[in-house]
């Protein structure tokens, strides 16, 4: 297995502290606030270690301060309700005795019952498309150089972008955008890998869709982008090591807020999990 995708696992397993608490390290990507993204996963990760038998269906969260990636973050994990079928739990991520998000997590029991989802994208399959980090690498000479280690970090999850762009001069377009993404090595078959580390990568680029029809990108300096809340629905069972594609739409902008959907299918055609954002959206050429 990669080593970077080892640290990864590791990072999202946690320290357990006893009494529904437990310890994240953090993960210093090189950007000014701690990674949100590793935050979901964590905190999925704390709820489902106080849960037997049962997969985590839902979890819907608020980042509520900006977390340091040179400190690590403390979980303490609320036990809702155990009922016959479902459990919930309540999650509150702190550092230095301030709460940075609070999630809530329903699990579900194995049961059957009806079955229908939207059809995939017909789409290009992922051989046909570069890396998102080649393209970094393509176009390194137009990033400035005190954030240019960040992009061009080697990461645990490969994206590979339908709507093949240069990166840093983005096009106005519709908002929508397709993404293959996969673990770059061979996963445990553990579920609960699987869905924090989704949760982990679902937050990469999601709110970049709202940007799309603006024509500007992340990268853009005089833009403040931050997510507000993060909502994931787990449907069905899938690996992260194998390919998914990440189909994201953004219906709305407005007082300084993006929206954002997203629906996950693996290579079958099948849904396996859905995904809603709100985020920051400050634009502010002065």
């Amino acid at each position: 297995m990669s080593q970077i995708v080892e640290d990864l696992i590791t990072l999202l397993k946690l320290e357990p502290l006893g009494e529904g608490k437990f310890l994240g390290k953090s993960q210093d990507l090189g950007l000014p606030k701690l990674f949100g993204g590793q935050v979901v996963g964590q905190a999925l990760s704390a709820a489902h270690q106080t849960v037997e038998n049962r997969t985590a269906h839902s979890l819907h969260c608020y980042f509520l301060r900006p977390g340091d990636a040179r400190m690590p973050v403390e979980y303490a994990v609320e036990t809702v309700r155990d009922g016959g079928s479902f459990s919930v739990r309540h999650v509150n991520a702190s550092q230095a005795g301030k709460v940075i998000l609070s999630m809530s997590v329903s699990f579900h029991i194995q049961e059957e019952g009806f079955e229908h989802y939207d059809a995939m994208p017909n789409v290009p399959g992922p051989e046909c498309f570069e890396s998102e980090w080649n393209l970094y690498k393509k176009h390194s000479n137009e990033l400035p150089e005190k954030i240019r280690g960040v992009f061009l970090a080697e990461r645990p999850i490969e994206r590979r972008i339908v709507e093949n762009q240069n990166p840093f001069r983005p096009r106005h377009g519709i908002a929508k955008r397709h993404v293959w993404i996969k673990s770059i090595a061979p996963l445990p078959n553990d579920e609960l890998i699987s869905q924090s580390m989704l949760a982990y990568a679902t937050d990469y680029g999601f709110l970049d869709t709202a940007l799309v029809p603006h024509g500007l990108s992340i990268g853009n300096p005089y833009l403040n982008i931050a997510s507000l809340d993060h909502s994931i629905w787990f449907h069905r069972s899938f690996r992260l090591d194998d390919w998914l594609l990440y189909v994201a739409d953004s219906p709305s902008a407005g007082s300084a807020r993006g929206f954002v959907r997203g629906q996950i299918y693996n290579q079958d055609g099948v849904l396996v999990a859905s995904t809603v954002q709100e985020g920051l959206l400050r634009y502010k050429k002065t």
